[in-house]
């Protein structure tokens, strides 16, 4: 398979994969491409690139070719506006992205305002559909309501005297996974005996983590990234508190590895069955295994939120937006995470979360 060469130039914080053609269609992925969440970005540059090579190879949508411009807001909600502004005046028709919760939801009242189409591959936070400020706001993932009811009711069953402590960054994503958690928990008639934020971004937990162990904590649920996840684990293990460690879908990057090493082995979290296993994915996560690519976490998410927004503007003919919504509204999308259709909010209708315990280096389903 041939492809042209996807070269990134930089404006500011959007770079344009490719130059303009005469006759083109121009989508978007945005997402954290620089900063300490920079690898959830390359998850979903990966997937972009792949999905849009591919639909150009197989001669584009409705004849036309897609041009891809990437953005990058480094989980920052203000230059996620940014973002949203520029691919505005760069007609842009479609967004994947973004991936902060924090990010998306802002970004996604410009799209509303624009006419721009966004599918999330990664935002988790509720508000961002259920509060979404106008049709053509979609996500393809599941939600931190669902996620939460895994975790906490896990918490509740294996820690029933509440020696739980459920800690977030503050973040939309993070605090309202915590959230969703303690409430799960609470349901089931748990409470845990801390619930505390965390300042994202620092290098040395330690006063916190002289908490945990103070308190007798047996099991630590992180509501935020890799990052502060992989520190606090560290910490918690020099300082001799072995209490289990569980968060959610932010850790499936390699990246929380190079953190923690040895140390990783057994936390826990939660995340969707594995899309790399699917038989609707196998004839592209081996094209980016030729290319030694692991389709590792949101790669595939990112692919199947450009395939569906493709199969409804093939279906409506155009990428006109009011005929779009009402493709993606009403229709089932054969993708590589299997058959995707929303829900009057623009959730996927079925969005299940499973477990996945880190070992040597990897992180497998249980």
């Amino acid at each position: 398979m041939t492809r042209k060469m996807l070269t990134g130039v930089a404006f500011g914080a959007l770079m344009a994969a490719s130059a303009p053609a005469s006759a083109e269609i121009v989508i978007a992925v945005a997402g954290p491409m620089t900063g300490q969440y920079a690898s959830f970005g390359e998850q979903f540059r990966l997937g972009a690139e792949m999905a849009v090579e591919q639909i150009n190879a197989a001669g584009g949508v409705n004849g036309e070719m897609l041009r891809l411009v990437v953005g990058d807001d480094a989980c920052d909600p203000r230059q996620a506006v940014n973002v949203a502004n520029q691919f505005a005046g760069e007609g842009v028709v479609f967004v994947a992205g973004h991936f902060c919760s924090g990010s998306s939801i802002p970004a996604s009242a410009v799209y509303s305002e624009e006419g721009i189409i966004q599918i999330s591959p990664a935002s988790t936070n509720p508000a961002y559909t259920d509060d979404r400020p106008g049709p053509g706001i979609y996500r393809v993932c599941g939600r931190d309501d669902k996620q939460g009811v895994v975790a906490g009711g896990y918490l509740a069953e294996n820690f029933p005297e509440g020696n739980v402590a459920v800690l977030h960054d503050r973040t939309a994503y993070g605090q309202g996974l915590a959230e969703e958690t303690r409430k799960a928990m609470e349901a089931a008639g748990v409470s845990p005996k801390m619930f505390e934020a965390f300042t994202p971004g620092e290098r040395d937990y330690s006063a916190l983590v002289s908490r945990l162990n103070a308190e007798g904590i047996g099991a630590v649920y992180i509501g935020g990234y890799h990052t502060e996840a992989g520190l606090i684990l560290r910490q918690m293990r020099e300082q001799g508190l072995e209490a289990q460690m569980v968060s959610g879908d932010a850790l499936v990057t390699d990246e929380f590895w190079s953190i923690t090493g040895d140390l990783g082995n057994g936390v826990m979290m939660t995340f969707s069955p594995d899309p790399r296993k699917y038989e609707s994915a196998a004839e592209v996560v081996a094209a980016f295994e030729e290319r030694g690519v692991n389709p590792e976490g949101y790669v595939l998410y990112t692919y199947a939120a450009i395939q569906a927004w493709q199969d409804a503007v093939e279906a409506a003919g155009s990428t006109d937006f009011d005929a779009v919504v009402s493709a993606l509204d009403e229709g089932v999308f054969d993708t590589v995470l299997g058959e995707i259709d929303f829900n009057d909010v623009g959730d996927p209708t079925e969005a299940n979360y499973v477990w996945y315990v880190w070992e040597d280096g990897t992180y497998r389903e249980m």
